[in-house]
């Protein structure tokens, strides 16, 4: 019904690009089928900027049940060139996947590390996934559960949730305001309140038809928790000095308990503006439209020799964590780095798939690792 490649088609390996079609045709004519490794990578060499690894589930479930093994870094890894995952076997099991399986790498690696710098841009403040909507609808799984790993505390699609096992979270639209019409803000937000469940937060969006400071203070007189603030640009001005008169004129009529939400067109540099005078954030497109990782999937070795096209590095690799936080490419059977820690793992044996793909350990390893390598620290806005 909807222009979406099915499932089926990604199993099978029709969701391919058309020369690795015709890539088994002349392998099967010529009777070549080598046992090769290839790897994943995005940058050969460490450049100085990590990114944050994710959709390595749905790459495993990809590989399943072929004569393949894979390792790979573990899902929240932090990674900065050299292989992300490896795979050994016959080539012609997944010559035709290699399309999917990158698609299912570099889109939520993507995703997940603009999630990871809007985190760390205001660490101590709760953010939502607002961005379903900037992307096709197939996507709102991937989009949220990658920002769910890079530490965003929830998200507002609730299919995604569906899939991740979680709530959606949100309040109310514009659209709500704008049904009961100009004046009758009141009436909005007491509808609102009566109909939505008693767990639901109360915040009130106050900035449809009047002044920002006027719409928050007759809210919050109305019992609401918290306000919200979506500003459209055009109308924004300085952003933060409207934020702040909002809170000023909260606290002089008595309500100092309630809290202020901001949303719409926020970039990390937003959040780093506004973290100490907000109680939370709404980003969208920040993360949902963020630019996928280009990663490249390279055969690196074909029956035990090293090979590779030119500008590639050729032979099997292993890549390490550093007890300084760096990151370390080296040949699997060369030299290993002083206490460097093996970042590759098993995630596939024998077609069965051996790792476990848990979202809230994946979680706790991003914060981990960034903590680790200094990743705050390295980001600049």
């Amino acid at each position: 019904m909807f222009d979406v490649v099915s499932e089926d088609a990604i199993a099978e390996g029709r969701a391919t690009d058309a020369y690795f079609l015709r890539t088994e045709e002349a392998l099967e004519a010529a009777g070549r089928n080598p046992h090769v490794v290839a790897e994943v990578t995005a940058d050969q060499f460490p450049t100085g900027e990590f990114e944050l690894f994710a959709g390595v589930k749905d790459a495993a479930t990809l590989l399943a049940g072929r004569d393949v093994d894979v390792d790979a870094i573990p899902e929240g890894t932090l990674f900065d060139g050299g292989p992300v995952m490896r795979i050994e076997g016959p080539y012609l099991e997944f010559c035709r996947l290699e399309t999917s399986l990158l698609g299912f790498l570099s889109h939520p690696s993507g995703i997940a590390t603009a999630a990871l710098e809007t985190r760390h841009a205001a660490p101590d403040t709760p953010i939502l996934s607002f961005g379903a909507r900037h992307v096709h609808p197939s996507m709102a799984g991937i989009v949220d559960r990658s920002a769910v790993l890079a530490g965003i505390d929830g998200f507002s699609h609730v299919a995604a949730g569906d899939l991740i096992g979680r709530d959606a979270s949100g309040t109310m639209p514009h659209a709500l305001m704008i049904c009961f019409g100009p004046g009758n803000q009141e009436d909005a937000w007491r509808a609102f309140d009566e109909a939505a469940p008693a767990d639901v937060p109360r915040v009130a969006l106050c900035d449809t038809y009047d002044d920002e400071v006027d719409e928050a203070v007759r809210a919050a007189e109305l019992g609401f928790d918290s306000v919200r603030l979506d500003t459209t640009g055009s109308r924004r001005g300085d952003f933060r000095h409207i934020v702040r008169e909002v809170r000023w004129k909260l606290d002089v009529a008595g309500h100092g308990d309630v809290d202020i939400f901001v949303s719409g067109g926020l970039r990390p540099a937003d959040l780093l503006e506004l973290r100490d005078v907000v109680d939370g954030f709404g980003v969208g497109s920040t993360i949902s439209n963020a630019e996928p990782v280009d990663f490249a999937l390279d055969i690196v070795e074909v029956e035990g020799t090293p090979a590779a096209k030119r500008g590639k590095l050729s032979g099997k690799k292993d890549v390490y964590r550093t007890p300084d936080g760096g990151h370390h490419v080296a040949l699997a059977d060369g030299p290993k780095p002083e206490d460097g820690e093996a970042l590759l793992e098993p995630v596939v044996r024998d077609g069965e798939i051996v790792a476990d793909f848990d979202l809230e350990t994946a979680a706790e390893r991003v914060v981990a690792d960034a903590e680790r390598i200094g990743f705050r620290n390295s980001q600049q806005w």
